[in-house]
């Protein structure tokens, strides 16, 4: 970090009016961030306590719960902070520490979402052979696997930015160090870019494509089954997952793949929903749309109401 001695401080303009507090705006956001905490805190417990959801379906949702915890935590705290103290300034080396750490949990949760579309696809399509593929070992070394991955390739992507010069401005138009509007300050907006396409086809294609296939080999055999329940039946074991997804990927490519426009003076009402929304609607998503999950709240509300 060889420009640090020449920018010792970054600002951030979202959502920020020259230094006047925003009590109310801070307290939706602390609603945002609390309710999102809770709900996967109460996912994370009810498949713990409940031993009928000891699958790897469940084990991947946990992890998924997990990263949902912490990747919010990296950014809605700070936000916090500047509307109820005024100050939207933060340090280089804070800057690109968050940034570092939310690259790293973003990389986790798209492959956590490939992993569970992969999960799907082995279940309905070669059910035989499910346990056998998706055994404990397997799943817990995709995990492993997926945390190393996230925080390693986040090092890389991060060592190579902090490296480039700042000179077109100390304002960033975020609440957070989000790689789209930290372009906006360097000076080398080639390399910039060339490092995030990289990044786009090493993990958001290789993520993405994992998701397509799978769930085109899972309609196909959905096709095959002859009953209308059967279909029914068997898809809804994806609804929950299948949503999840549209929800996450609709939300990434409409603020990353947008071309530039007047509107993205909207980018961090959008990223709000991203980053705190989206987390927060995943436990309610999958307790209202799979049974097994909602019969596991029942039983954990009433273990906790005795």
């Amino acid at each position: 970090m060889s420009n640090q001695s020449q920018l010792n401080s970054l600002y951030y303009l979202a959502f920020y009016n020259y230094g006047e507090k925003q009590s109310l705006l801070s307290i939706v956001i602390f609603f945002i961030y609390v309710i999102g905490i809770l709900g996967n805190l109460i996912i994370l417990n009810a498949i713990y306590l409940d031993i009928h959801l000891h699958t790897p379906m469940y084990f991947f949702l946990c992890a998924l719960a997990l990263v949902d915890i912490c990747y919010p935590t990296v950014t809605l705290p700070k936000l916090m902070d500047i509307l109820l103290s005024g100050d939207n300034s933060i340090t280089f080396i804070q800057c690109f520490t968050q940034m570092y750490f939310f690259l790293a949990l973003a990389a986790v949760e798209v492959t956590i979402l490939s992993s569970m579309a992969y999960d799907r696809y082995v279940a309905i399509c070669k059910p035989l052979r499910y346990h056998l593929i998706m055994n404990k070992r397997a799943c817990v070394l995709v995990i492993i696997g997926t945390w190393i991955f996230g925080f390693i390739n986040s090092a890389w992507f991060t060592s190579v930015v902090s490296k480039l010069l700042l000179c077109h401005t100390k304002r960033i138009k975020q609440f957070f160090c989000d790689v789209k509007a930290v372009a906006d300050i360097f000076c080398d907006t080639t390399t910039f870019y060339n490092t995030i396409y990289a990044e786009t086809l090493i993990l958001g294609l290789m993520t993405l494509s994992i998701n397509v296939i799978s769930y085109i080999n899972i309609i196909r055999n959905i096709l095959h089954i002859k009953s209308k329940h059967g279909r029914k039946k068997t898809f809804s074991t994806c609804t929950s997952h299948f949503t999840v997804l549209i929800i996450f990927y609709g939300s990434v490519f409409w603020m990353y793949m947008r071309p530039p426009s007047e509107s993205e003076n909207l980018d961090p009402v959008f990223t709000v929903l991203y980053v705190g929304v989206t987390p927060m609607l995943n436990p309610l998503i999958y307790s209202l749309r799979n049974k097994e999950v909602k019969n596991a709240l029942k039983r954990f509300a009433g273990t906790k109401s005795i």
